[in-house]
């Protein structure tokens, strides 16, 4: 795992365009105890790969289909160099938590490219959900795996795009 302790934030800027140095992490307020397993890991995994947690700002927000307005208002603002949404969207028993899901993931891959702003999804649908505790168990280790995943790919994507931005401004 590559370190970026070297890496300003601000250093992955594209070319003319100011972009901030913090990442916001957006997180949905349904089952909560898990989604911050999820937040935990992130900002512990952050800390392991060199990112303060002062550069990191926690949104709450009500649920999963709050989060692309949260994220598009903090994308624009400058101030962001990544953004990520976090979420569980269960089955309450009708078929709107796969709608949920698949909108909101779907808004923030079309907001990334509108606003040129890395915005990672932890916004995660199980095929089957209980409140019993053998599925709270397991959704509270899988957020915190998710948690540390999300964590190494905005840290990748990061460095990623330094490259890209450093390779185009000598072209």
């Amino acid at each position: 795992m590559s370190q970026i302790n070297d890496l300003p934030l601000s250093a992955v800027n594209a070319p003319g365009q100011p972009r901030g140095e913090r990442i916001a992490f957006v997180e949905a307020q349904w089952h909560s105890d898990i989604v911050h397993q999820a937040r935990d890991a992130f900002l512990a995994e952050m800390e392991r790969l060199g990112v303060a947690r002062e550069l990191i700002d926690i949104f709450d927000v009500p649920g999963a289909f709050e989060i692309p307005l949260h994220a598009k208002r903090l994308a624009n603002s400058g101030k962001y160099a990544a953004i990520v949404g976090c979420a569980l969207v269960v089955d309450g028993g009708i078929y709107r938590h796969e709608f949920v899901a698949g909108t909101v993931v779907s808004t923030l891959m079309s907001l990334q490219l509108e606003t040129d702003v890395p915005i990672f999804s932890a916004v995660l649908t199980p095929h089957h959900f209980h409140e019993h505790v053998e599925h709270r168990k397991y959704f509270h280790r899988h957020f915190a795996v998710k948690g540390t995943e999300v964590a190494e790919a905005c840290v990748k994507t990061l460095e990623g795009l330094k490259k890209v931005d450093a390779l185009l401004a000598t072209a």
